[in-house]
């Protein structure tokens, strides 16, 4: 791992098979969005398109 100060900001440079496993363990930390069933996402957009229908 080396810094590097440019304009008075530090900077990490790492390798990257260390930024790759980095990156890996990050995103099986976050949480993913909810996925619709068929049905959910029809009653969804149903909801949506009457919602912007009485806005017109």
């Amino acid at each position: 791992m080396t810094e590097i100060v440019i304009d008075k900001k530090k900077y990490v440079l790492i390798p990257e098979k260390e930024y790759k496993a980095l990156q890996k363990s990050a995103a099986l930390k976050t949480k993913t969005d909810k996925t619709f069933t068929l049905e959910e996402a029809r009653n969804y957009s149903k909801k949506l398109i009457r919602k912007w229908a009485s806005e017109k």
